[in-house]
């Protein structure tokens, strides 16, 4: 028994969480188990959450900016988990990293400039793109033998043909579950170097990786790719704390990073939340014997979800991850349609996860569900899931 109980509920409804309150709100409805959006269900310990309290029984809270001890903070985490030292002068603080893609968007592209991405990815990439008047290129994933693989060749291809400005990495990637290999990234670098394209890696979900992988940052890859490299990191997938609206963006070229900082000071934004800084530098100082047995409770969620599925609902292939605790399920053997498929599951199970077809047309039939949860919400979706499909073959038989 570790110092972390990880099976404890602690009820979130009545909190303003978009997971438990406004998304039930949205679907007009409050009968689902949500297990959708990316945050966890579990509670910081208390050797963070001290110093958070601490900082707020000061009682004030004005202008407030990171110094030198923050950057040594951030700075360590990455040398210790991740093997890369920055200068504290990489360090630029966004509200979060969606955030910042946008600006990077905006910062190294024009309007109607063609951009990147790898489906099936996280939606918000298309949405960024979207909405600030650029072009959407997909570069699909390959899907072979129950993984998703790179296909380099249309990659290059897709580059050349729509002359790409940017492109928006997802590493590990959400919600295939990839932990890119070094040499897999090397490819990528390579034919962007090549091409001149800027690259954003997203590596929100570094921390989150299973045994037998290892999570390469682009920042490794060497000096001649950090030219035009954004690396997009955050605590708060973390450490469950993205309503604290904190993410440390790495850019290590000088003018890149001053072409980031002048299209991000055209938002208005410039000094970040002090609960967000504070929580971020107790979490990074003290929250890594929490993390670590986070990742072992996150393994024993998954290893529960792959023996559930296999010895009752084999018709439902998981697609075996090597990091996040999102895992992506296909359901082709289930439905026709995902309108079909999101009738199962919302209306039949009664559970909410993220439908396959926002992450891209090709993977409709999919579904991604977060398992960071204590186990009996697991159980519970498992139980209602099992129910509903059971449900169905008596009907038909």
């Amino acid at each position: 028994m570790g110092r972390y109980d990880f099976d404890v509920i602690h009820d979130r409804r009545n909190t303003d969480c978009i997971k438990w309150d406004f998304g039930m709100e949205q679907k007009g409805r409050d009968d689902l188990l949500p297990l959708w959006v990316a945050d966890m269900d579990f509670r910081l310990p208390e050797e963070v959450l001290a110093e958070v309290t601490e900082r707020v029984r000061h009682g004030i809270f004005g202008y407030t900016n990171i110094g030198e001890d923050y950057r040594n903070i951030v700075r360590d985490w990455f040398r210790r988990r991740h093997g890369f030292t920055m200068e504290g002068t990489d360090i630029v603080v966004t509200p979060g990293v969606v955030y910042a893609i946008g600006v990077a968007i905006r910062a190294f592209t024009e309007p109607g400039d063609a951009v990147l991405v790898q489906q099936p990815v996280y939606y918000p990439f298309m949405q960024m793109i979207k909405k600030n008047g650029r072009k959407v290129v997909n570069n699909q994933l390959l899907y072979r033998d129950g993984r998703f693989e790179i296909d380099f060749a249309d990659f290059e291809k897709k580059i050349i043909e729509n002359n790409v400005k940017l492109f928006l990495l997802c590493s590990p990637h959400n919600p295939v579950g990839r932990v890119w290999a070094r040499e897999e990234l090397m490819r990528l670098a390579e034919i962007c170097q090549r091409h001149d394209v800027y690259v954003f890696s997203d590596e929100i979900h570094a921390d989150f990786v299973y045994p037998g992988y290892r999570h390469t940052s682009f920042f490794t890859l060497g000096e001649t790719y950090r030219k035009k490299l954004i690396l997009g990191t955050s605590p708060s997938k973390t450490f469950n704390m993205a309503g604290l609206q904190l993410s440390n963006i790495i850019i290590p070229d000088p003018d890149t990073r001053l072409a980031f900082r002048k299209e991000n000071s055209v938002t208005g934004y410039s000094l970040p939340n002090v609960i967000g800084m504070t929580a971020a530098m107790a979490a990074y100082r003290n929250g890594e014997p929490w993390l670590e047995e986070l990742l072992e409770y996150l393994q024993g969620n998954l290893s529960y979800l792959r023996d559930f599925l296999r010895d009752n609902l084999p018709q439902i292939k998981l697609i075996e991850p090597e990091g996040t605790y999102l895992v992506w399920l296909d359901f082709s053997k289930v439905a026709d349609n995902h309108k079909e498929l999101e009738t199962l599951l919302m209306d039949r199970a009664k559970l909410w996860l993220d439908p396959g077809i926002i992450f891209g047309r090709e993977t409709n039939l999919f579904e991604r569900i977060n398992i960071a949860c204590p186990r009996s919400i697991l159980e519970e979706a498992m139980r209602r899931l099992y129910e509903a499909i059971d449900d169905i073959t008596i009907a038909l038989s």
